[in-house]
C-alpha cells in the first residue's frame, strides 16, 4: 500500500481498526487479529487486508468465536480454522526454524495448547504438540522426556495445581515458558492458583505468562526457537 505522498503506508485504516502494516518490518512478524469483541465481518475484513498486504506470510486471528469462524470459512477461501483453539489462519506459514514442544497436562488444557501450537507455526517455528502428560500419571511424561528435551523451547500448559512446568524444569535444560489455565475443580480462582504456583516454581529457568495466554507463550517460544537455530 502507498500513501498519498508516494511513500509506503505504515497503517491501513479500516474504520473500526488501523492495522499496523509495518510490524513485520520492525519485528519480523505481521500483526495478529485479536478476535474477542470484534464482529465476524470485522475479523474477516482485518484478516483479508492483512493477507493482501503480506501475501507471502500466514496471518492469524485468535479468540475467534463460533459465528466468526463460520463466516471465515464462508468468505476466506483457503482459511484454516481450528475450532478447538479458536484460531483462523490465512496464507502459508513460513518454513519452520527450530522446534517448540507444546506440552499440556490434560485434554482440558487443549484449547490453550492448540492456540499456542498454531501461533508457533505462524511465527516461524515447528510446533510439536504433546497432550495429556500431567504429573498425576508421571510415567506418561517420562515416556516423552527425550522428545520434549530435544526441542529448542518448551511451553508447559497446566491448570489445577500446575506442577507440570516445575517437573519439566527439573528434567530439561531448555528455555521453558509456563502457561497457567483456568481449569480445575472447586475454587481454583479461574486459574489464579495455577498462575501463582508457576510464578513460585522452584525449578530454575521457568518463566510464566498470563492465564490461558497460549498466544503470548507461542510467540515467545517461536522466537526463542528461531534464534536458537540462527545461532
Amino acid at each position: 500500500m502507498v500513501s498519498t505522498d508516494g511513500t509506503a503506508a505504515t497503517t491501513a485504516d479500516l474504520g473500526f481498526a488501523r492495522l499496523d502494516l509495518d510490524r513485520v518490518v520492525r519485528t519480523g512478524d505481521p500483526e495478529v487479529v485479536f478476535g474477542a469483541g470484534k464482529t465476524p465481518d470485522q475479523i474477516v475484513a482485518a484478516l483479508a487486508r492483512l493477507h493482501e498486504e503480506h501475501p507471502g506470510r500466514a496471518v492469524l486471528a485468535t479468540r475467534v468465536d463460533g459465528e466468526a469462524r463460520t463466516r471465515c470459512r464462508e468468505r476466506l477461501p483457503g482459511a484454516r480454522v481450528d475450532d478447538a483453539g479458536r484460531t483462523v489462519t490465512l496464507g502459508e506459514p513460513p518454513a519452520p526454524r527450530g522446534r517448540v514442544a507444546v506440552v499440556c497436562a490434560g485434554t482440558s488444557d487443549l484449547p490453550v495448547a492448540r492456540e499456542c501450537a498454531t501461533t508457533v507455526a505462524v511465527f516461524g517455528a515447528e510446533p510439536d504438540l504433546v497432550v495429556d502428560v500431567g504429573v498425576a500419571g508421571l510415567h506418561r511424561l517420562l515416556a516423552e522426556r527425550d522428545r520434549i528435551a530435544g526441542a529448542d523451547a518448551i511451553v508447559a500448559i497446566a491448570g489445577m495445581e500446575a506442577a507440570l512446568p516445575t517437573v519439566l524444569g527439573g528434567l530439561c535444560g531448555v528455555p521453558l515458558i509456563a502457561v497457567p489455565t483456568s481449569v480445575g475443580y472447586g475454587w481454583h480462582m479461574d486459574g489464579l492458583t495455577a498462575f501463582l504456583t508457576m510464578l513460585n516454581s522452584c525449578a530454575p529457568g521457568v518463566v510464566t505468562v498470563n492465564i490461558d495466554n497460549g498466544f503470548g507463550a507461542g510467540v515467545a517460544a517461536a522466537r526463542v526457537a528461531r534464534q536458537s537455530v540462527a545461532s
